[in-house]
């Protein structure tokens, strides 16, 4: 059914589930719920997303068959879902990537990047956004667009305004003095270099894809 060597053919009762959260239908591949049930399978959100867009067009009889199994028996749904759940192995992908790294790259994305905050790469990115959108003397904790993108991402205003005056250190028109290196700062480095030669529009377009989790 599906190409996709990680991907079971179990997990459809997990789409179905999924695509009948209210609001019942596809789910953005950015969203929280998406980008969630493929952390938990180690599966890529964006396959997620593409598997679900084929249970919706159920072009497949054993796809037809699967949903006119569960789709109108929440009960049962929910009983062989957490049998699923149950089984030894369950969204473990150690078979498939012994001898390499077995964390995919999204999911270290959505993941803190050290022990000393919450602060996830996909936050930074966010919060670049914000940067390029405000100037020095308004990226203070008391500014709104401060509070509102702390509300956002949960996180303290103090701790947005630190990962804003990190990203004024790599600015080349400010000339500030280079921050004490750490995990946090490497990563920040990271994705000012990404973005920064970019159009302004790029970044705008993936903060908005990324906001979705948040959201």
């Amino acid at each position: 059914m599906a190409n996709n060597t990680l991907w079971s053919d179990d997990y459809w009762l997990l789409l179905i589930q999924l695509y009948q959260k209210k609001p019942a239908g596809v789910k953005s591949e950015f969203s929280h719920p998406v980008v969630e049930l493929g952390i938990e399978l180690h599966i890529p959100p964006r396959t997620i997303y593409e598997q679900m867009c084929a249970l919706e067009k159920r072009t497949t009889p054993s796809l037809q068959r699967l949903w006119e199994m569960y789709a109108n028996n929440p009960k049962r749904l929910s009983r062989d879902i957490k049998r699923l759940k149950q089984m030894a192995g369950f969204g473990d992908s150690g078979l498939f990537y012994e001898g390499v790294q077995t964390t995919p790259l999204f999911e270290r994305d959505y993941r803190p990047i050290d022990n000393s905050s919450d602060i996830t790469p996909v936050m930074l990115v966010i919060i670049l956004e914000l940067y390029f959108a405000l100037t020095p003397n308004t990226m203070v904790s008391e500014t709104p667009e401060v509070l509102d993108m702390a509300r956002l991402l949960s996180l303290k205003p103090e701790e947005i305004v630190r990962i804003l005056e990190i990203y004024q250190t790599f600015d080349p028109i400010l000339k500030r003095k280079a921050a004490e290196p750490s995990p946090i700062v490497d990563e920040a480095k990271r994705i000012w270099k990404r973005y920064y030669s970019e159009q302004p529009e790029l970044l705008h377009t993936e903060a908005d894809k990324l906001k979705l989790y948040f959201s």
